[in-house]
């Protein structure tokens, strides 16, 4: 069993995952893309692990999709990406949002049908370790 620690952009929302992750899903779906502003969302699942919120628990806030069973919880105060209960039985954590590191790489990439048109081709980006000159 492991224990897993996070925390939100500000520092004002801070959590203690107790237990293990079942599955690390790199999601492309149109809605992960448009609430992670990105490519993909990278969250981690799990049926079993205990969420106890450690500090600003009252600045949490979720979003649930009207018509699906899309949420997902952030801070009211900088919008950070946060875990989400709201599908009973099961945690979904960004995977972005600890501060420890992960022993489980990622599982799979779902939803590939959507992913976005420049999202083939990232291997072929240049990397840099720093903001370019």
């Amino acid at each position: 069993m492991s224990d897993h620690f996070g925390s939100c952009l500000c520092g004002t929302v801070s959590f203690e995952v107790t237990g293990d992750f079942d599955s690390f899903y790199l999601c492309h779906c149109q809605h992960c893309q448009k609430d992670s502003g990105s490519a993909h969302a990278a969250n981690l699942f799990s049926q079993s692990a205990k969420l106890v919120w450690r500090s600003g628990a009252d600045a949490v806030t979720s979003f649930t999709l009207p018509g699906t069973r899309h949420s997902k919880s952030f801070c009211k105060l900088c919008g950070s990406a946060l875990p989400d209960t709201q599908s009973a039985g099961l945690l979904v954590v960004p995977a972005g949002c600890l501060d420890t590191k992960l022993s489980i790489a990622p599982t799979a990439h779902i939803f590939s049908s959507s992913k976005a048109g420049w999202d083939g081709r990232l291997g072929e980006v240049p990397e840099f370790e720093g903001l370019p000159d």
